[in-house]
């Protein structure tokens, strides 16, 4: 599965992490803003979780371990890290609600879609990435360090650093002067 190789997720083995992660989210998702044990219960989940990271619930993960935080990172309410391959979100990334990043795919022939088969490909944030309200990022997508997606882009394939993209698909509309 996380060679992205074509895998079948009702695997026991693989159905008894979802439920873990799942109880988990539900946990994160339920308890009161100000409860210490949200930190710890988001440590437990994600792989890893930087240094003054913010997320706020409602959070929606596959695994959560294969999720990677960095520092800074703002996560806003809505969240959905479908992470059957690693999600690694860079540092200072500010993510708006709603926003999804998905990482499994499924074949187009329908035997082996309707067999259950499914792959995934990882996503990858660049650091100091914004993306707006309601953005989806694709299975294998990476998005360079500076860039602005707009509220409601559908990221199909890569962007580079330090662009502002928009649309659906999303598109490079123009390019941010470095500071």
């Amino acid at each position: 599965m996380l060679a992205g190789e074509p895998y079948r997720s009702d695997d026991p083995e693989l159905q008894a992490e979802l439920i873990h992660a799942a109880k988990l989210a539900d946990r994160f998702n339920t308890l009161p803003v100000d409860d210490p044990a949200r930190h710890e219960v988001l440590t437990e989940l994600l792989g890893d979780l930087g240094e003054d990271t913010w997320i706020r619930p409602p959070l929606y993960v596959d695994f959560g371990y294969h999720v990677s935080v960095g520092p800074r990172t703002f996560v806003n309410c809505g969240a959905v890290m479908l992470d059957v391959a690693p999600i690694r979100i860079g540092a200072d990334v500010q993510i708006g609600p709603n926003v999804q990043l998905l990482t499994p795919t499924h074949p187009i022939e329908p035997g082996p879609r309707r067999d259950k088969w499914e792959s995934a490909e990882p996503i990858t944030i660049g650091d100091n990435v914004w993306l707006g309200g309601g953005v989806i990022v694709c299975p294998g997508v990476t998005i360079g360090e500076n860039t602005v997606v707009g509220a409601g882009a559908v990221v199909t394939r890569d962007l580079p650093a330090g662009v502002v993209a928009v649309g659906n698909p999303a598109r490079v509309i123009r390019e941010i002067d470095a500071d």
